[in-house]
């Protein structure tokens, strides 16, 4: 791979130790890492030159948490005004009919769309396997789109017969599940600096699996050395179930079956209260953040301001899109900001943080401190923002990109590779693609 030299950006926000903010700068790429960044960078014999005159340079944002199968399930009647158990409800016998190219098309509709609104690095959590689906459909999905990848084997186990609230037909063994867990680990997982891709195991949800599940996962994970994920205490619902059914609340029974420390992170976590906040804090579980798909399901707004001030680290998610209706992460960083402020204040979450929590927040909940910032030796993922657009037209302060800027990038580089140039994907041909994904959307709807 030859040398890039990104020149003459009008600013790049660094997200590095310092949180360095340079004007008129460049970025020198060499072998999918960052070279070197600063003003006046002399390219080497060969390198191509990209012209980022007019636009702001971030990190590559990264994406903590997603259902990329759900992009073929957007706007359902049934499930578009429902609190998240009647929604689920609603959805299950829908996804119960996919198949492994369901399950890959829809992939590439929600990666594609990350990649046009910056994301370079995202998770997925695939929990259902109907009808041949497998793991692959969607670690092959994002190696065609070209992005870093953190797909977690999810799970669900306890059926609508046994007390849970998946359909029996969705559910598997527990035996399974643990044998799938090892076989994806094994063959798919890199724990390399740099990996393109590594691998999680993600039991669905306290009201989905068992508590034996939920151990034995740990106890496997910690074994391969990949990371934890689910979901927890999303909405009152979720506490309800977890008070009913187990006589605790949502940490205790976290924290009960080893499903805190750094190498865990949970979705949503709407309603911890502050004791769970100390517990996430003292044993650095991060939290996935989904701002957008809470709004739509009526969950309520995440205490992010009192996880960041006690130092819980908290990344972004765009969740599915089923819930959320959009994969856009320059978007859900822009609602988390405003989210903050609606509920505490005009001053308590700037631009410049919401955008922090979007990308370095994101890649230290993965547990990849080579990505989200930039700074020598880090990854070259990277995001050219164009700010002479009309969204940032009038702006006194082009790095409040939140405020006044873009949501879809012009250039995104991962790994050193060009995934989005001028606005467009470099990688998949977009409209073909997302003409099957109606189709199959149509054939889904008629039954």
């Amino acid at each position: 791979m030859g040398a890039i030299l990104i020149r003459n950006a009008d600013a790049i926000l660094t997200m590095d130790e310092d949180r360095r903010e340079l004007e008129t700068a460049d970025i020198l790429i060499e072998g999918g890492v960052i070279a070197a960044i600063g003003a006046g960078l002399e390219a080497p014999e060969g390198a191509e030159i990209v012209n980022a005159a007019g636009s702001v340079i971030t990190p590559g944002l990264v994406n903590t948490h997603h259902h990329l199968y759900q992009t073929l399930t957007r706007a359902v009647p049934g499930g578009q005004d429902a609190l998240l158990f009647g929604w689920l409800k609603a959805l299950y016998p829908i996804w119960a009919r996919f198949g492994p190219e369901e399950m890959r098309v829809s992939a590439m509709v929600g990666l594609a769309e990350l990649a046009l609104s910056g994301c370079s690095l995202t998770s997925d959590h695939l929990y259902l396997f109907p009808n041949g689906s497998r793991l692959e459909d969607t670690i092959e999905a994002a190696g065609e789109v070209g992005l870093r990848f953190h797909p977690t084997r999810g799970a669900m186990s306890i059926g609508e017969s046994d007390g849970g609230l998946p359909p029996d037909d969705l559910v598997e063994s527990e035996a399974a599940i643990l044998e799938d867990c090892i076989r994806v680990v094994d063959a798919f997982h890199d724990p390399a600096e740099g990996a393109m891709l590594r691998v999680g195991i993600a039991p669905c949800s306290p009201f989905s699996v068992s508590r034996d599940l939920m151990r034995e996962a740990a106890h496997l994970a910690r074994d391969k050395g990949v990371m934890l994920h689910t979901h927890l205490a999303e909405n009152e619902e979720d506490i309800a179930y977890s008070l009913e059914k187990f006589g605790c609340r949502p940490g205790q029974y976290a924290e009960d079956l080893g499903w805190t420390g750094d190498d865990v992170w949970h979705a949503h976590c709407v309603k911890l209260d502050g004791g769970e906040i100390d517990l996430f804090a003292r044993s650095r579980t991060g939290v996935a953040h989904c701002p957008c798909s809470n709004c739509r399901l009526g969950s309520g707004i995440a205490p992010v301001r009192a996880m960041r001030d006690r130092g819980v680290r908290v990344g972004l998610g765009v969740d599915g899109s089923a819930s959320n209706d959009s994969g856009n992460l320059m978007q859900e960083a822009r609602q988390a900001m405003l989210l903050q402020r609606v509920a505490q204040g005009a001053d308590r979450m700037s631009a410049r943080e919401a955008l922090e929590i979007a990308t370095r927040g994101g890649a230290d909940v993965l547990g990849r401190p080579d990505c989200g910032r930039l700074a020598p030796g880090r990854r070259a993922d990277i995001a050219v923002w164009d700010a002479s657009g009309i969204e940032s037209a009038g702006s006194w302060d082009r790095a409040a990109l939140l405020l006044a800027g873009p949501s879809r990038v012009r250039d995104l580089f991962v790994e050193g590779r060009q995934v989005v140039r001028d606005g467009r994907l470099t990688t998949v041909d977009l409209p073909r693609l997302i003409e099957r994904q109606n189709a199959l959307a149509r054939a889904l709807a008629e039954g």
